[in-house]
């Protein structure tokens, strides 16, 4: 697990993620990656036309995968498109494929000179992933990429829709920060 310092390198906040002024937002999209509803939706809405129109030749993308494009009319310079997994009961790989899409996004900013990146909460809307598993799994999962001597990621914001999921999280970080 990751030193408690690298910790400082996050923000948990709650609030839209089409209006943070960041390098990149990660967008929960669906396998189409042609737009949806939640924060897929929002993020096209934001974005304008455009974000469509990049995503077609893009075809479509696996859950744990990640794809960039353009930000178009959002403050961010680009959008990471993962897929989730839907939750299944936690015995489906859920987890590895949660931890896949942190990962994968990550991995697709630094290679894209991306300093700052911005998470929604993966998968926990209309796929059904437990909030509170899905929070402790995003922050180690960023965590341990900041750890890492070579990563190129300055800050990481995991946006919350809700002041509830916001909490949970917090929650998540104190668990993770003071192990029993």
């Amino acid at each position: 697990m990751a030193d408690a310092s690298v910790f400082r390198k996050v923000d948990l906040a709650h609030g839209d993620l089409t209006r943070c002024a960041v390098d990149a937002i990660v967008n929960a999209a669906n396998e189409s990656l042609l737009g949806g509803g939640g924060v897929d939706g929002a993020i096209h809405r934001a974005a304008g036309p455009a974000l469509l129109e990049a995503c077609r030749p893009l075809r479509s993308c696996e859950p744990g995968e990640a794809k960039i494009t353009p930000g178009f009319d959002l403050p961010a310079r680009f959008v990471i498109h993962t897929v989730g997994p839907r939750w299944r009961g936690g015995d489906a790989g859920e987890d590895e494929t949660l931890r896949s899409c942190y990962q994968s996004s990550l991995h697709v900013a630094a290679e894209n000179g991306c300093r700052t990146v911005a998470f929604p909460a993966i998968s926990t809307g209309a796929f059904g992933f437990p909030p509170d598993r899905a929070a402790r799994i995003a922050l180690e999962t960023v965590g341990e990429c900041l750890a890492q001597a070579d990563c190129k990621i300055d800050r990481i914001t995991l946006l919350f829709f809700s002041e509830e999921d916001l909490q949970i999280a917090q929650t998540a970080l104190e668990g993770i920060l003071s192990p029993r």
